[in-house]
């Protein structure tokens, strides 16, 4: 890939994580007004589903083909993930919920060991370890951890298993239908808990912001659809911590949420580590390997 070529696939890959955060700054100021973060959880599945069924284009004979157990598992992790951010982000300032939530890519990565027998790289490995490290600083074990950051600790487990079934899924699936099986079956994973829930009051701004989390979150992975179709999943998936810097800035303009001098030192190792797995990856020798294990 020419540096032009990756310089187009990073920005799709910046604009699509932007959305995505865009989507879940949405959802922090529903649940901080007082909505149910299972309501916004769910609306973002239905409304994604509605929108995305046109350009999803699929057929009813291929709906059969989700009822494989691995497709609905993923669902259930997706959505338990979005559920649990969603609850994070009630409490917790957006880019500490983002950093502790990429414990996902290292979960899938050790997973992928396990399960798959997949060859570790060491220098992957290293890399990995450097954003674990990260990790531990934005959340601070043992000192006053909340129970924000443990459940958002808890979406970015429910992350890692769902890219370790997506893993799983590779090849059998084509991405727009994977795409939307997930709104599908979180639809109805979510719908008991969206129909318990308190229902949101009838304000203007309430029903603007949760069409615009929906929307935003659905467009954002629509986005990574297509950037994932044009180029291997190896160089996506390290740009995808890109997300840490639309987080960080979102927080301060609207929330005023500034990281703390060791929160911010954990979020620059977890997109070190990010940014050092693309170079590697970009390396012809390792080119093979990690297209297993991106």
């Amino acid at each position: 890939m020419s540096a032009l070529d990756l310089c187009r696939l990073a920005g799709t890959v910046f604009l699509a994580v932007t959305l995505v955060v865009i989507g879940d700054t949405c959802g922090k100021l529903l649940t901080q007004s007082g909505v149910d973060p299972f309501i916004v959880a769910w609306s973002r599945f239905a409304i994604g589903a509605l929108v995305l069924w046109p350009l999803a284009r699929i057929q009813w004979r291929e709906l059969a083909g989700m009822k494989d157990w691995r497709v609905i598992l993923r669902a259930v992790f997706i959505a338990g993930g979005i559920s649990s951010i969603l609850t994070a982000l009630e409490t917790e300032p957006i880019a500490n919920v983002f950093g502790a939530f990429f414990v996902g890519p290292i979960i899938s990565y050790v997973l992928a060991v396990v399960f798959l027998k997949e060859r570790p790289s060491t220098t992957h490995t290293i890399l990995l370890a450097v954003g674990f490290l990260g990790v531990l600083l934005v959340v601070k074990p043992g000192f006053g951890v909340t129970t924000g950051t443990l459940f958002a600790l808890l979406a970015g487990t429910f992350y890692g298993c769902y890219l370790f079934m997506t893993k799983l899924l590779a090849g059998a699936m084509r991405p727009t239908r994977l795409l939307m099986s997930q709104l599908l079956f979180g639809t109805i994973l979510l719908t008991p808990l969206g129909l318990t829930s308190p229902i949101p009051p009838s304000e203007t701004s309430v029903w603007s912001l949760l069409i615009a989390s929906a929307l935003a979150s659905t467009a954002g992975n629509y986005l990574l659809v297509i950037a994932n179709r044009t180029a291997d999943a190896s160089l996506v998936a390290p740009l995808v911590y890109t997300q840490l810097i639309s987080a960080t800035i979102l927080g301060v303009i609207v929330f005023g949420d500034w990281p703390d001098p060791v929160a911010l030192l954990g979020l620059a190792l977890i997109s070190l580590s990010g940014l050092g797995s693309l170079a590697v990856r970009r390396k012809p020798d390792d080119r093979t390997t990690n297209a297993r294990s991106g």
